[in-house]
């Protein structure tokens, strides 16, 4: 049974009162945002080593890129720190030049191109978790980037790259500028200022990092030197909140401001309540299950992999807990990106999942530990809830899945050390584009997703690198069919469904948009 309210939120509400105000009332409270959410899988701000979901969601409000799309359009980029650009054809690939606007980051001094080489060529050197977008994706190495002026960008994009997604990973937090003097001011033992920037920021954008208190909250301030600066909300506090019931208890009081987990019945409650505001805000994400294939593993034969796909009862998990906030899909394509493919691949069936197993050698069954997030899942459910279906499941084909729950940040440690024999994760693209799932999620050489499940199959990973490149549209779209089939068959994931992510906020709250990569615009937000 779950408790309302447990007493570490408590705990942890009393202390973000105390520590910030947020119980003030009047004009500090009108112009403070307070966000209720399970923000459990920070790990640090630095925007070039971060790679969770809620890192990206500061990192895109502490920096600018050079270039970023806007809301849900993917369709036009839009500038940011870059004015213009264009793309050129060269003998060796691309060149891409781009045009800096007059900014300054929160320290006051200019962004300059050479701010821009250093983030970028810092991304590189560091080999951090998003490093493959530069290296692999972009095929950049230090001296691509350079700036002939302070003004001028100048990108060289070899032929084994398309320029229109190098484009794409620009907009994403890896991407992001970072003030190269105020982080190498503060660099120890070479490590460009990671360590510093791991809890403070150096950027252009709309706010500053005021404080991290680690499992507590996190406090933006807003950032007066920058251009797209936010007029209405001068502080922006991100409350952890895990548990669905304490975001409503805090949201009905009005000590925050939005709820990002509501579970599905509580948000469906909601419908006509003038005292509020819902949003069922579209997703790229995927709630999937990882099977480590590492060698010996239970999971390195593609029959048991393929016996948990016809094992999970998927439309079990879209009607009863997600009560329809969530789209079936089977592919490692997100819908709504061109080259998903909705196609029903493996309808819930146990006794194919029991003679798979039994081909496989594995008649009798196995056991496994199963990691699960203590928060919630994509689409508000609890993520436990959501693992104990899928242990139902698997047990009646004879897997005995252990649930071994942990906080996020613990629990993608984990998985990044390839540690995780089946894990309940999701993913969302970095940038959005097909290639944003395709590249990470087939291709072992990106050390993304496919690594973490000791995965390698070099037919995946030529199919992925050869659609990434491809420019015809036509062609593109066979690969990435050719590519989805085949992971549907042969990958490490079973994917459980596309969420709808279930947003409240008060009924005096404008301007709140999730995007599908689940960015919120802070500086577009406004309170009556």
């Amino acid at each position: 049974m779950r408790h309302s309210v447990p007493v570490s939120l408590l705990t942890k509400t009393l202390l973000c009162t105390a520590l910030l105000g947020v119980g003030l009332a009047g004009a500090q409270r009108q112009s403070t945002l307070v966000v209720g959410g399970d923000f459990n899988d920070l790990i640090t701000f630095d925007p070039g080593v971060s790679y969770e979901f809620s890192g990206s969601l500061v990192a895109g409000n502490l920096y600018d890129t050079l270039v970023a799309y806007e809301n849900n359009n993917l369709k036009t980029l839009k500038p940011r720190l870059a004015s213009s650009w264009k793309v050129d054809k060269t003998a060796d690939g691309s060149r891409i030049t781009f045009k800096l606007r007059d900014a300054k980051f929160s320290t006051g001094r200019p962004v300059t191109a050479g701010d821009v080489v250093w983030s970028i060529n810092r991304v590189i050197q560091l080999k951090t978790p998003s490093s493959f977008l530069f290296t692999d994706v972009a095929n950049f190495k230090v001296g691509s980037v350079s700036a002939p002026d302070a003004k001028t960008v100048v990108m060289n994009v070899p032929k084994t790259a398309n320029p229109n997604i190098v484009l794409a990973v620009l907009t994403f937090n890896v991407g992001a500028i970072i003030d190269s003097t105020e982080a190498k001011a503060h660099e120890q033992g070479g490590d460009y200022g990671t360590g510093w920037l791991k809890d403070h920021s150096a950027g252009s954008g709309p706010f500053k990092l005021n404080r991290w208190d680690r499992n507590a909250q996190v406090a933006l301030d807003v950032n007066p030197n920058a251009f797209r600066r936010s007029p209405i909300i001068k502080r922006v506090i991100l409350r952890y909140m895990q548990e669905s019931a304490a975001q409503q208890t805090a949201l009905n009081s009005g000590e925050i401001d939005v709820a990002q987990d509501y579970t599905p019945d509580a948000f469906n409650a909601l419908k006509g309540n003038s005292k509020f505001k819902t949003q069922k805000a579209d997703s790229f994400l995927l709630q999937y299950l990882g099977m480590n294939s590492s060698k010996g593993s239970v999971f390195e034969d593609a029959r048991v992999r393929e016996a948990v796909r016809y094992a999970v009862d998927q439309d079990g998990i879209i009607k009863s807990l997600l009560q329809g906030m969530g789209r079936k899909n089977q592919t490692v394509i997100p819908l709504g990106l061109s080259g998903a493919n909705n196609k029903v691949y493996y309808p819930y069936d146990p006794a194919k999942a029991r003679a798979l197993l039994k081909a496989a050698g594995k008649e009798n069954g196995f056991s496994v530990d199963f990691a699960v997030s203590t928060g919630a899942c994509a689409g508000g459910i609890p993520c436990q809830d959501l693992a104990a279906k899928i242990q139902s499941d698997l047990a009646k084909v004879g897997i005995k899945a252990n649930i071994k729950p942990m906080v996020n940040s613990e629990l993608l440690t984990m998985y990044r050390a390839q540690k995780a024999q089946l894990i309940q994760v999701s993913w969302g693209p970095d940038y959005p584009d097909a290639d944003g799932n395709g590249t990470p999620l087939s291709d072992f050489n990106a050390k993304s997703l496919a690594w973490r499940n000791n995965w390698n199959d070099p037919a995946a990973s030529k199919l992925a690198q050869a659609a990434a490149i491809e420019i015809d549209p036509a062609r593109r779209l066979a690969l990435y069919k050719q590519l989805t089939e085949y992971m549907v068959k042969n990958g490490p994931y079973v994917i459980l469904y596309q969420p709808t992510r279930p947003i409240v906020t008060g009924a005096n709250v404008s301007g709140y948009v999730l995007d599908a990569n689940g960015n919120v615009q802070f500086e577009k937000v406004s309170k009556k």
